[in-house]
């Protein structure tokens, strides 16, 4: 087989697959089986040992021989490779894709060197969604709570970091159109940081149009703005269309920017304060949008998971920040980008505690998986929303 790579490899558990093995997304370049070579194309998986797979980087083409089984999943994967050894051959990385990989792991061994055990291997997972050290039991414990999405590259992660751009560039009395470009190299470095496969841009592009609604408080100018992303994203990588991910960012952003203000609005109507209501009606309505898509996949539902995301979503902006400018300083001078990196170490710890007493009040439910499941879920959360919605207040007109 020779391949070229597309993402990081992925230590998976060994108590399931036997032995330290790896997993790896590729794009399938040839195939030769005797004397017949077929160039072909198309998205595989690849199993493989851990020797000599484990530090590839994305854009390097491996040859190596392999048993060919059938796709796991129903989305455009069309083959699952299992690498009998070490690669034959391996190609050179693009230059830029070697600087990111210089960069993540310089990140990641600063953090190692100036955090405790789950907080070292934990942020690199929340900064650029490098989870190739974190442990397996921080791991568990997010997945139970409904907290896994914070370790994947997200649109909470852009909007994030580009709203400490913005509000840079205006406390410096910026020009906006300066703060714009400043915004955009921002964006580029990290998707090529994190990665330039199609999650993160999906989540480059969902976190842009969630920092245009927060920005603008126009929700009639950044639904269309998801809309427009929608159909760019779907035509320039079709694979999105059967991709769970995608489909759970859409609905997140879409609830962010529907329900939540108005949510919000409400609460502070009824004696809440601004900061908390919005912090509860975002986690409220991702959760509910998305609830659906998650039965459906995973028949997984949190009973504790609006709470813990609104009791977490205070720290994960510094977390992000810190982080962001920690990785950085780390390539340039190694002491002062652990001190930044340090200063994470309090949120980090809020973030692990509170996760882990969620986790062992086991409140979570198992449900049925399928069409069926996720359906039912949908109709459910639309009569909650139905229910929930503002109602408008009645004015009385004298004659």
């Amino acid at each position: 087989m020779t391949v070229a790579v597309a993402d990081d490899p992925k230590a998976l558990v060994e108590k399931k697959f036997g032995g330290k093995k790896v997993m790896l997304r590729a794009d399938l370049v040839e195939f030769r089986a005797g004397g017949e070579v077929v160039r072909g194309g198309g998205a595989v998986l690849v199993l493989a040992p851990e020797v000599g797979w484990k530090g590839l980087l994305p854009g390097q083409e491996v040859v190596f021989r392999a048993r060919v089984s059938g796709a796991w999943r129903a989305d455009l994967t069309v083959a699952v490779l299992r690498a009998d050894g070490p690669p034959i051959a391996v190609g050179a990385a693009p230059w830029w894709q070697r600087a990111a990989g210089r960069v993540r792991e310089d990140f990641a061994g600063a953090a190692q060197r100036a955090l405790p055990g789950d907080a070292a291997g934990l942020l690199p997972g929340l900064v650029i969604g490098d989870t190739s050290r974190l442990p397996e039991r921080v791991r568990e414990n997010f997945k139970e709570t409904d907290l896994a999405h914070l370790t994947a590259v997200s649109g909470a992660n852009i909007t994030i970091l580009l709203g400490a751009v913005v509000v840079s560039m205006r406390a410096l009395t910026v020009d906006p159109r300066v703060g714009a470009v400043a915004a955009g190299i921002a964006l580029a470095l990290f998707v090529i940081l994190a990665r330039p496969s199609p999650s993160v841009l999906r989540a480059a592009v969902m976190g842009a149009v969630a920092l245009l609604a927060l920005c603008t408080g126009r929700r009639k100018q950044a639904l269309p703005a998801l809309c427009t992303a929608i159909i760019g994203l779907l035509a320039w990588s079709p694979q999105l269309a059967v991709d769970a991910g995608f489909a759970l960012s859409v609905l997140a952003t879409a609830g962010l920017i529907v329900l939540a203000p108005g949510w919000s609005d409400w609460l502070r109507a009824h004696g809440w304060w601004r900061v908390p209501a919005d912090a509860f009606a975002v986690a409220a309505a991702a959760f509910v949008v998305t609830t659906p898509v998650v039965i459906a996949i995973t028949g997984h539902l949190s009973l504790v998971a609006i709470g813990v995301n609104v009791l977490v979503e205070p720290v994960i902006a510094p977390i992000t920040v810190l982080g962001a400018i920690g990785a950085v300083l780390a390539c340039c001078w190694a002491p002062l980008g652990e001190l930044v990196l340090f200063c994470t170490a309090p949120p980090l710890w809020w973030l692990l505690t509170v996760a882990d007493h969620a986790a062992e009040l086991g409140a979570s439910v198992t449900l049925p998986t399928g069409i069926r499941s996720g359906v039912i879920a949908a109709v459910l959360c639309a009569l909650l929303i139905a229910g929930l919605r503002p109602r408008p207040q009645r004015v009385d007109v004298p004659p």
